[in-house]
């Protein structure tokens, strides 16, 4: 597996999952305005600290990034908090939805 491809696919696909660009998403990290494009086209990688203010950005958590499984981390978040206000009722007529959605 070529992982400086997946990185930079996972990183476009969460990007525009949020509805920024890379220029807009580079200034409010406060980087140079090709910081997330020259990621997103392989031409390097953040630092560690780059990646977790990535993260917090796109409001993702970094296990929830690495997890291909994940497809929308962020929505799944959302998701996971609405949840865990419900009723255990609720909370299992929830659970049955997502079984049938998913079969």
């Amino acid at each position: 597996m070529d992982y400086n491809t997946w990185f930079a696919e996972r990183l476009t696909q969460l990007r525009m999952e949020k509805g920024v660009s890379a220029r807009d998403m580079s200034l409010s990290l406060g980087q140079s305005e090709s910081y997330i494009n020259k990621i997103e086209n392989r031409r390097t990688l953040p630092s560690m600290s780059g990646f977790f203010y990535i993260c917090e950005y796109l409001e993702v958590a970094p296990q929830d990034f690495f997890d291909p499984n994940t497809v929308s981390p962020g929505k799944t978040a959302e998701i996971k908090q609405k949840i865990g206000c419900l009723s255990r009722d609720k909370a299992d007529h929830i659970l049955q939805l997502i079984q049938d959605l998913t079969e």
